[in-house]
Formats: C-alpha cells, structure tokens, sequence
C-alpha cells in the first residue's frame, strides 16, 4: 500500500513538472492556431527573424510558416535580419549584407549599410512579424531593431505583430538607469531601466503608445509563463542569442559586466570561456579584489578569486587574475547595481589604473555613456572619489516612477 501510494506520488511529481514545461508556448508557438488565421490570410509576410525565432519543438518560424502558405494563402516574401545575421555568427558591430535564402527568398539585413527596412524592401509587403529572443537589457540591439521596424511599419501601413517570448532574466528585475534624450542611440532607444524586467511583447507595447508610434501592432502572448521565471524554468531549448551569449544564464551576467567592458579595463571574459562572467587583468590581486567585493555583501552574488587566460579581446593570451561572479540568488541579484559595486572597488584598489583608462581614449567616454544611457555616470566615475553609494542609488527615484508606468504595458497572464 505505501509502495503504491509513493509510486502515485512518484507519478504526479514527474507529470507536473512535465506540464509545467509543456505549458510553456511562445508567440511562435501560437502563431498559427486558428485564432490568429485572420491576420496572416492572404498576406505576402516579411519576418523580421534570425536563428533564436523556433518553436518548442525547434522548428523555425520561417519553416512553420512555409509550411503553411497553402492552407492561409499567404505567402513568405522577404526575411529581415537584427545584428549577428541571421544565423547570428556575425561578431559584434560586424555589418551584416544582404543576401538569399531559400526558395529566393530575399534575407536583408537590418545592421549592414541600413538598420531599418526601407521604402524598397517593404513595397510588396502587406504583414511583418517579429521574432526574435531578446535578452532584457536596453543595449542589446535587436530591441531597437523591433522599435526601427515598428517606426517604418507605422510610416508605410503596415500591420506588425509581435511573437513574445520570455526574458531570460525574468519579469521582475529592474534595475540601472534610464535613457536620456541625448544619448538615444542604437544601443538604447527607449528610455526605460537598463534591466527593465519587461518581454519584447510588453516593450513594443511600451513603445507604441509611450513614443505615439502609430504602429498597427499585435502581440501574440505566451502561454504558462510567468514573471518569477528565469530561461531555466520555462522547459523550452536554449538557443544562444549571439556568440557571447552561449548560456541560458548569461544574460543574467551581461548587464553585470558588459558596461564595464567598454572601459576597456579589465577582461570580462569576452575571449574566453565565461563571457561576461569572470572579471580580471595581470595588475589585479584576484584575493585581495575578491575581499573586498564580498565585504559589501550584495544581495544574491558572491566573488570568488579566478586566474584565466583569455584567447582573444582584452589581455589576449595574458594570464588574469580576478574573480568569478557566482550568483546565489537571481530574484535578489541587481546586476547593474552588482557592477557599478564592482567598478567602485576597482577605483578604490588601483587608482592610477583606473584614472589611465579614463585618460586614454575619449571614444570609450562616449560609448560608454551610450551604453548607460548617460554621460552622468562616467562623470561620478571620473570625480567622486567614493562612488558606490552614488550609484548604487543612481536614477532609484525615475524607476519607481517608471515600475508605475510600465504597470499598464504588462500582459496580466504573465502575473504570478
């Protein structure tokens, strides 16, 4: 009797936890269910994709909808590519050209001579679809790729819809500063938090109707996500978004150091086998740095001391010494906060070090700023002398307004 009471119990662990996977459908996954049949007939489509945009069952939105041209008497016209390309082997910054796919149908890319559609790519286009795994943080690009391309879309009539998938690191975190005007670059279009704990369904969402875009837009929801989940508990396959983004968990780690990255300081591991989540240089004392991180006791994280060799990028084929990031607890852990932490003590063990990459380039100044979405934060960097708490509490106050405002964006089945 207890054997088969523990073998029920047995069962209908494994069988919710499988449902619990199984619940999970992106946008893709519903893309062509009935209850969307309506906006595809017909129409000659153009899927602004690349190789993150599959199914639970790995199947390409490209090849879904292919497959179904006939049944909807719609037809697949033209694909559009983000930074990375379409197979997303590009390097980072490296332009992407124009080219053919399957059956002849025309690929642009959208980081090569141009980074919108234009007049000519769009003229026999009567539906766009965006699909594309983005990784909650303002600076990676394929976000203002959505927002270059619902601008357009807006200009020329055309409809978009928009095939949500999770952010990797979650619904909640928030954290980082928001964008000034001025800074409104590629790398950060809409002024929401570095870590805004949005979707790519909420944001485009966010951006419509908070930037008075005008785009015919729908997005298509997930089914059995929720906001408390990481990439980890969603039960779907893991496609890295770009080379330095191989891990499913590297997003968290992106916004934790790649602010940092473009001081050109210290290796952040983009060149070895952890980017983004180791930190070091041959002038750093990796137990001494390591002391000194954990004694401010940051929610969620700890450091422990490293030595690595990069291959290539910063320090290539030197011997590094720093720290590990371990993140213990991701819906405590504010990466941006966790590296602004990072960048402080930095200052306060080398000095001279620190006031030389300052010093060096005025190019690293500007993206740097660009990346934070301010000039602000570098100028704390440059003349405060004792700058953790200072940013630390950076921009704290336009969040919260900001966390009122996105309230109207979020989709309510995502809620816990």
């Amino acid at each position: 009797m207890l054997f088969r009471v523990f073998s029920l119990l047995i069962c209908i662990f494994f069988s919710s936890i499988l449902q619990g996977n199984e619940a999970i459908k992106t946008g893709a996954d519903q893309l062509l269910s009935p209850a969307y049949h309506h906006l595809l007939k017909g129409k000659r489509i153009g899927l602004i994709t690349n190789h993150t945009a599959v199914d639970s069952k790995l199947t390409h939105t490209m090849d879904l909808i292919l497959a179904n041209e006939k049944k909807l008497q719609c037809k697949l016209v033209a694909l559009f590519s983000p930074e990375h390309g379409f197979n997303g082997s590009g390097r980072a910054w490296e332009k992407i050209q124009n080219s053919e796919i399957r059956d002849s149908i025309p690929l642009y890319s959208l980081y090569g001579h141009t980074r919108r559609p234009t007049k000519e790519m769009l003229e026999n286009i009567d539906l766009l679809i965006f699909d594309i795994l983005d990784i909650g943080s303002r600076s990676y690009t394929y976000l203002s790729t959505l927002c270059y391309c619902m601008e357009e879309a807006a200009k020329f009539g055309i409809p978009l819809i928009v095939t949500d998938r999770p952010n990797p690191i979650g619904g909640i975190t928030v954290d980082g500063p928001m964008l000034e005007d001025k800074w409104r670059t590629f790398v950060g279009y809409i002024n929401v938090p570095y870590c805004h704990g949005m979707t790519i369904g909420e944001l485009a969402l966010f951006f419509n109707a908070e930037y008075h875009v005008g785009c015919s837009l729908t997005v298509i929801p997930m089914k059995g996500w929720k906001r408390n989940m990481l990439y980890r508990d969603t039960g779907l396959p893991w496609i890295p978004t770009s080379p330095h983004i191989p891990e499913p968990d590297t997003p968290l780690f992106y916004p934790t150091t790649g602010l940092l990255g473009e001081l050109q300081m210290v290796s952040i591991g983009v060149g070895y086998t952890l980017p983004f989540k180791v930190i070091g240089a041959p002038w750093i004392d990796a137990d001494r740095f390591a002391e000194h991180l954990n004694r401010q006791s940051f929610p969620g994280v700890s450091f422990q001391p490293f030595h690595f060799r990069p291959y290539y990028g910063r320090y290539a084929k030197e011997d590094c010494h720093g720290v590990l990031i371990v993140i213990k607890n991701p819906h405590e852990y504010k990466p941006v906060s966790t590296q602004y932490l990072i960048i402080g003590i930095l200052k306060s063990l080398y000095p001279k070090k620190f006031e030389k990459a300052l010093r060096d380039s005025s190019d690293r100044r500007t993206m740097f700023a660009k990346v934070n979405g301010t000039d602000n934060i570098y100028d704390i960097i440059e003349k405060q002398q004792y700058i953790v708490w200072s940013l630390r509490n950076y921009d704290a106050e336009k969040r919260e307004s900001f966390m009122q405002k996105r309230k109207k964006y979020l989709i309510s089945t995502y809620a816990m």
